[in-house]
C-alpha cells in the first residue's frame, strides 16, 4: 500500500457526494412546483470507506495508482423514485444535463442480477473545482424504487454477516423476497393514477392550510385582532368537517381582508 493522505485522497468525492444531492433535491423541488410530480421521491449519498475501496480494488486487480479511473462507485448518490416508470424518466434527465458526462449505464432491472437485484446505474464524470483547481471524479448514481431500496438494504447487511456467502436456504429465500417485490412496484403501477391523484390532493390541502393559518396571523399583525379570531374560529369548523370548498372560501375571504388591512396602513 502507498503513503498517500487517505483522506485527502476521499476530498473531491466527498464534496462531489454533497453538490450532487443538493443537484437532484432541488430537481425534485424544481419539478414538484412545476408538475405538482417529482419522480425523485428523496436522495441519500455516500462516500466508500477506504477499508471498502481497498477491499474491492483487491477483488478487481485495480492496481493503487489506478483507483480514481477502476473504482467507479467511491461516491456514490441513491436516487428513490415510487414508481418503475420514475426511473426511466430520472436516467432521461440526467442524460440530459450539462454539469455531468454520462459515462455507462448498468441496467439491472431489465437484466436482474442472478441474486435478484434490481437497480439502474449511472456512472457519471463529475467535475468538482477544489483549491488545488478543478477535478473530474467518477460517481455512481443508483436509480431504484422503495422497494427494491428496502430489498437491497436487506440483502447487503446479511452479505455482510455471511462474508458474501450466503447459505444456499437464505439466498433462495432472498431470491423470492425479490421477486415479490417487483410484483409489488407492479401493482403500484397498475395503480399509479390513483396514487399520484391522492397525493397531489394531500399535498393541496396542506399548502391551502399553511396559508390560511399564516394570514390569519398576518392579520393579527396588522391589528385586525377581531378578523383573526372570526377566522380562526370558522377555519377550526371547517378542519374538524374536512370541508376542502369551505376552507377555499375562507382563504378568499381572508385575502380580501388581509389585502384591505395593508392597504388602509398604507394611508
Amino acid at each position: 500500500m502507498d503513503g498517500r493522505d487517505w483522506s485527502k485522497f476521499l476530498l473531491p468525492y466527498e464534496q462531489a457526494v454533497e453538490e450532487l444531492k443538493i443537484k437532484f433535491k432541488n430537481l425534485r423541488g424544481e419539478m414538484k412546483k412545476r408538475e405538482e410530480y417529482s419522480p425523485i421521491e428523496f436522495v441519500t449519498g455516500r462516500v466508500k470507506r477506504i477499508s471498502s475501496v481497498l477491499d474491492k480494488a483487491q477483488r478487481l486487480s485495480v492496481p493503487m495508482d489506478q483507483l480514481e479511473n477502476g473504482i467507479e462507485d467511491i461516491a456514490g448518490i441513491r436516487i428513490m423514485c415510487q414508481f418503475v416508470e420514475d426511473i426511466e424518466k430520472i436516467a432521461a434527465l440526467i442524460t440530459k444535463r450539462q454539469d455531468m458526462e454520462l459515462i455507462y449505464v448498468k441496467d439491472y432491472i431489465a437484466n436482474q442480477k442472478e441474486s435478484g437485484y434490481r437497480s439502474y446505474h449511472m456512472i457519471v464524470k463529475y467535475p468538482v473545482q477544489t483549491a488545488l483547481g478543478q477535478k473530474e471524479v467518477l460517481a455512481e448514481l443508483q436509480i431504484r424504487t422503495l422497494a427494491m431500496n428496502f430489498w437491497a438494504t436487506i440483502e447487503h447487511s446479511l452479505n455482510y454477516k455471511y462474508k458474501g456467502s450466503l447459505p444456499d436456504e437464505l439466498r433462495g429465500r432472498l431470491k423470492k423476497a425479490a421477486e415479490a417485490a417487483f410484483q409489488l412496484d407492479k401493482e403500484m403501477s397498475s395503480i399509479r393514477d390513483e396514487i399520484t391523484e391522492a397525493q397531489r390532493l394531500f399535498e393541496d390541502k396542506s399548502v391551502l392550510v399553511s396559508k390560511v393559518l399564516s394570514d390569519i396571523q398576518e392579520l393579527y399583525f396588522y391589528r385586525r385582532v377581531r378578523d383573526a379570531a372570526t377566522y380562526q374560529l370558522r377555519f377550526n369548523e371547517l378542519w374538524e368537517k374536512e370541508d376542502i370548498w369551505g376552507l377555499k372560501m375562507l382563504a378568499h375571504q381572508i385575502e380580501s381582508s388581509l389585502r384591505e388591512a395593508k392597504s388602509s396602513s398604507l394611508r
